[in-house]
């Protein structure tokens, strides 16, 4: 008798601790997702995201835990989209210009005049969302260290026609797929090559100049070669966030929202932190001997309006192949202020 209310009794717990387990909002196990980041971990750019990720896990302790894989050591810089877009990894931290083929309203975000935060508001965040989604099975989770722009950094003296436009005619740069259309627009001789190779590129002579954002030109030591930089800056970095659609269809709601809700908290304080860095780095480079060289008031206007139109040209070119022009217009308006 005993022996039966023995049973009878662990039976009874085992069935509470089954219908504890699956009661509906009870998480069985903490959410893995794995991800790679473009950029060395000494770079502003990669820490900012590395910082991001930590975040992220205190927030979701228990939900949701985000694994770092490492950099471009671990899968290539420009080989890291498509191994998101097809689940080799779940999440990765990169410019949208190395999937720009794939996703050409990229091109809205890197000739942009609006804050991450404003195109939050008018719509065209969930529109960039929408059409990654669509077009290469990844969700755009977030815009991150915007509102730093590019430069043209030199070895030598930049030249400017009559018209005041920059002369890239005989100059070798180092190309990158966010600016490679203003460059050819520009005459611009280019070799595209990873960030990480450039410094021994400047070394050797194979290259003489390169574009590179406002800041973390020195974090590269670049700056031992190139002397002098073009006004006025141009572009804006197209840092995103996205992450595998059937990874994020399989988190939990409430992993969604620890991730979701903290990179949109990025997005402003990112953006706020590499203001101060533009001024920072500005002054240091002039402080150790850079050039910052202007083309008069009316090359500037002739300079900034090639590399937008540069940008949007080639949009609109890959949307008329690939479908999708009823987003050119809407784009221009939020991202453009048009």
């Amino acid at each position: 008798m005993l022996h039966d209310k023995s049973i009878l009794k662990s039976l009874a717990v085992a069935a509470v601790v089954t219908a504890s387990a699956l009661m509906p909002g009870k998480a069985l196990a903490v959410d893995k997702v794995t991800a790679v980041h473009a950029f060395p971990p000494f770079l502003v750019y990669t820490k900012t995201f590395l910082a991001m990720v930590e975040d992220i896990n205190k927030k979701g302790k228990g939900v949701v835990e985000i694994t770092v894989k490492g950099g471009p050591e671990a899968i290539g810089m420009f080989q890291q989209p498509n191994a998101v877009s097809t689940g080799v990894v779940d999440m990765v931290h990169t410019p949208g210009s190395f999937y720009g083929a794939e996703v050409p309203e990229i091109d809205a975000m890197v000739a942009s005049k609006s804050t991450p935060m404003e195109v939050r508001a008018n719509g065209g965040a969930a529109i960039m969302d929408e059409v990654h989604q669509k077009r290469f099975n990844v969700k755009h989770l977030g815009w991150i260290d915007a509102g730093v722009h590019f430069h043209i950094y030199s070895v030598n003296p930049p030249k400017f026609r009559d018209n005041g436009l920059v002369d890239l005619t005989g100059v070798k740069l180092r190309d990158n797929p966010i600016y490679h259309a203003f460059f050819e627009a520009l005459n611009g001789t280019t070799a595209s090559m990873k960030a990480t190779e450039a410094y021994a590129a400047l070394e050797k002579g194979t290259i003489d100049a390169a574009a590179w954002t406002s800041i973390g030109l020195m974090q590269l030591k670049w700056d031992k070669f190139l002397k002098y930089r073009v006004d006025p800056a141009f572009y804006t970095t197209d840092l995103g966030v996205i992450m595998n659609k059937d990874s994020w269809d399989g988190l939990s709601a409430e992993s969604k929202k620890v991730i979701q809700d903290t990179i949109i908290e990025w997005e402003q304080k990112s953006f706020d932190a590499r203001q101060e860095d533009i001024k920072n780095d500005a002054a240091e480079l002039q402080k150790r001997g850079m050039k910052f060289v202007s083309p008069s008031d009316e090359g500037a206007a002739a300079y900034l309006k090639l590399a937008n139109d540069a940008s949007w040209a080639r949009m609109k070119g890959r949307l008329e192949k690939k479908g999708g022009m009823e987003n050119y217009d809407k784009l221009r308006k939020t991202y453009f202020k048009e």
